[in-house]
């Protein structure tokens, strides 16, 4: 029996770990061995992927730095459309990172190599004209959210909502106290974890803010504990140096580096930067309030390019304000604090909806992908 050949090109972490599950699922439900060629960190290069290259040699974020390297990724990537020609794979599946690898699909389709891209770029919020590209590029678009799938339906792109990865991780239900309990939080306590984002900018916006909030619901609530997982070493010195420079601390804040899991599951709410985070506290079915600063220009900008109503996860999936969202001038210390104080009395009206949302996204996301991959085949 001939080996099916496989390519597939991951640029990040988050890339990695969704490859890495999609090719395992692909060497179950094959019925032929599969040789995996491409691009793709140690998780996928344990499931027996031939990496050309580093993946860390894609992994470029912030405008300055894609900049600096755009010479490099252009070359890398017109040599990788080249050996993949050589190649002449059953199939290319470039894993989110659209920026580079739509521009791969598209040259491969139009040699007659199946394409498939599996994570959708946010082209139902802004940039929408990119689908038109897409469906130029791909034979199947795979979609972790279901609401992407109706807008690519729309668009008449072949399209396959296989589920959130996370939502199959992490489980339905979750008991609060072991948690508390390895993070040496008081049991009889409310926790409120504050999570400002990952990247040094996002931080410096929203960390003095969420500290504010916090001092300012203490004034009010002294027996309210706060935890803060920094995402990583610099993070934590950077969040450190804000904690260390209050005049006038009130709020029993803790700082811990990483965690952030263990916090969330530790936690009654949730004071949170937008982003994908949101998507995870939703499906530990804890209540949170979203906030978001940006530059007033980049403000400016994107207000008149998004296109959709909200910007929190949970209530793009909902299609209604579930959870209190607070952007730019609105978010302040008093409006943040007051809804913190509502989403502890009443947590119930956000987290019902969470189960019944994490169901929905619960679909087995790594078989469901490799199913359609086969089924493309």
């Amino acid at each position: 029996m001939r080996p099916l050949k496989i390519a597939l090109v991951a640029g990040e972490a988050s890339g990695d770990i969704l490859g890495a599950g999609l090719m395992s699922a692909l060497k179950q439900q094959a019925q032929a061995p599969i040789e995996f060629v491409g691009v793709g960190g140690p998780l996928m290069e344990e499931q027996g992927l031939t990496s050309y290259f580093p993946m860390e040699r894609l992994a470029v974020m912030g405008l300055v730095e894609i900049l600096g390297r755009i010479r490099e990724l252009t070359r890398r990537r017109k040599q990788l459309i080249k050996d993949l020609l050589a190649e002449r794979p059953d199939v290319f599946i470039g894993i989110d990172s659209p920026d580079f690898t739509l521009e791969i699909e598209l040259q491969l389709r139009q040699q007659g190599i199946k394409t498939v891209h599996y994570v959708s770029p946010s082209v139902w919020a802004w940039r929408q004209k990119r689908v038109f590209k897409i469906k130029q590029a791909c034979d199947l678009m795979l979609t972790l959210l279901p609401f992407e799938a109706q807008f690519y339906h729309a668009h008449q792109v072949p399209v396959k909502f296989v589920g959130h990865p996370l939502a199959d991780t992490i489980a339905l239900t979750h008991d609060s106290q072991p948690a508390k309990q390895a993070l040496g939080l008081a049991l009889e306590q409310p926790v409120i974890a504050l999570l400002p984002g990952s990247r040094g900018g996002e931080v410096g916006k929203l960390a003095p803010l969420f500290i504010q909030t916090a001092d300012y619901l203490t004034q009010q609530q002294p027996n309210l504990q706060f935890v803060l997982p920094a995402a990583n070493a610099a993070r934590y010195e950077q969040i450190s140096a804000l904690l260390e420079a209050r005049s006038q601390a009130q709020a029993n804040i803790q700082l811990v580096q990483g965690q952030s899991q263990r916090v969330l599951q530790a936690s009654d709410a949730v004071l949170i930067a937008s982003g994908t985070a949101t998507l995870e506290t939703m499906l530990f079915k804890k209540p949170m309030v979203v906030a978001y600063k940006l530059a007033p220009l980049t403000f400016a900008i994107l207000k008149r390019l998004v296109k959709t109503p909200y910007i929190a996860l949970p209530n793009l999936l909902a299609n209604q304000a579930l959870v209190p969202e607070f952007i730019q001038q609105q978010a302040t210390p008093e409006h943040l604090a007051k809804a913190l104080q509502q989403v502890l009395a009443q947590p119930e009206h956000q987290t019902q909806h969470f189960m019944q949302l994490h169901q929905g996204l619960r679909k087995d996301a790594s078989n469901q992908a490799a199913k359609a991959v086969l089924e493309l085949l």
